[in-house]
Parts: C-alpha cells; structure tokens; sequence
C-alpha cells in the first residue's frame, strides 16, 4: 500500500489504538478485539515483548485488513526492522531525524512525538507526514490541539495522552487528524479476564463518536 492510501485510511479510521501487551498471544487478542469493533489500525509499541515479531504475525495474520504500525520507535535501525516485518508506519514519542530520513527512503509514513510550538514546526519541517502531539493532557488536552492548529492550520496533528470516550469529540473538534488512543481502548485486563466484548463494545462507540462528530 503507498503511504498516501495508508495516511487516507489512518485519517478516515479517525482512531490508532496503542496497543501494550505483556506477551504475543495477548497482543493478537487485543487486536482481534479492536478489529471487531470496527477499528482497522493498531500500533504496536516497542514495550512489547517480542514487539517486531508482534508486528510480523498481525501482518501475515490480517493480510491488509488492518493497518499495523509500529509505535516507541526511537531510531532509525529499529524502524527498519519494523518496516521489515510488515509495519506500514511509524510512530514515535520524540523526534530523531535519522528515522524520518529512513522511513521517507521506504516511503512509510512517519509520525514522530512533538509537544511545544517549535518542536511540532521542527517534526514537520525533518518531513514528518504527521506529528503526535504527546503528552498532549499534560498541556491541557483539546483546547491545546486547537491552540496549536490555530497558527500551524497545515500541519496534520495527532493527540495521544489524555483522549478517551469522554473527550474525544473535543479533540476531533480541536483539529484532530486522528486520535491516538491507549488504555481507555487497549485494555488487557478484558483479554485476561475472558472478557473481549468489553474492548469490542469500546471500538464501536469509538467510532460512532467519530462518525457523528464529522458529519
């Protein structure tokens, strides 16, 4: 898939689950879970473990059905060898030039971490095709995605940190290019409780929320 149709269907999903597990086998529960409820693009994090073989089994597993990203990436040698393995983007919590400087040669989309004004102009300006504004609650959620994309209009932000069902819509109203979202979804306490239906049930009123709130 080329990375203008991943970022297409990154946006038109509105949502990218970070998901966290303890093992493989909790992982690929998690994202059997999300994709019944209607969300078609998770982000494995490099916490993890075994996280790039994670990555390579949802790949060959979903076979496209479901966008897999790798998230907690912090260099340039990691996101390759999550490109390897079948990540379509990459997603980090800081800025390291040298890892958008790959994933533009593989032509992945790449969405380091910025917080401030100057890195997010930073992030945009090394070639990032979208920035995560993390830890966006720190900085006081909504209100500061709006203030940001009030003078950086062209810059596609994704806020992670402090987005649940509860503030979701302020966010997607904010200017949201998605929502990055982790425990509020990705709970593995339902997956070892027995209990998948419970993330499945949060993936649907996450994406009802989503749809009502772009019309």
């Amino acid at each position: 898939m080329k990375k203008e149709e991943v970022l297409k269907r990154i946006h038109e999903i509105g949502l990218l689950p970070v998901l966290r597990a303890k093992s493989i086998d909790e992982a690929l529960a998690l994202a059997e879970a999300i994709e019944a409820g209607g969300v078609t693009a998770l982000e494995v994090t490099m916490t993890v473990p075994g996280a790039i073989e994670v990555i390579r089994q949802l790949a060959l597993k979903t076979q496209g059905r479901i966008l897999i990203g790798a998230g907690t990436v912090l260099d340039a040698e990691t996101a390759r060898a999550c490109i390897l393995a079948g990540a379509t983007f990459i997603v980090s919590p800081s800025l390291n030039v040298k890892t958008i400087e790959l994933c533009r040669r593989y032509s992945v989309p790449v969405m380091p971490g910025a917080l401030t004004p100057t890195e997010v102009v930073t992030a945009w300006e090394a070639g990032a095709d979208v920035v995560k504004v993390f830890p966006c609650s720190a900085m006081g959620g909504a209100s500061y995605l709006k203030a940001l994309k009030a003078p950086l209009p062209q810059i596609e932000l994704i806020p992670t940190g402090g987005v649940s069902l509860a503030t979701a819509a302020e966010f997607l109203a904010a200017g949201a290019f998605a929502l990055g979202v982790g425990g509020d979804l990705v709970n593995p306490k339902a997956i070892a409780e027995g209990k998948p239906e419970i993330i499945t049930q949060t993936a649907r009123e996450y994406m009802a929320i989503i749809k009502k709130s772009r019309g």
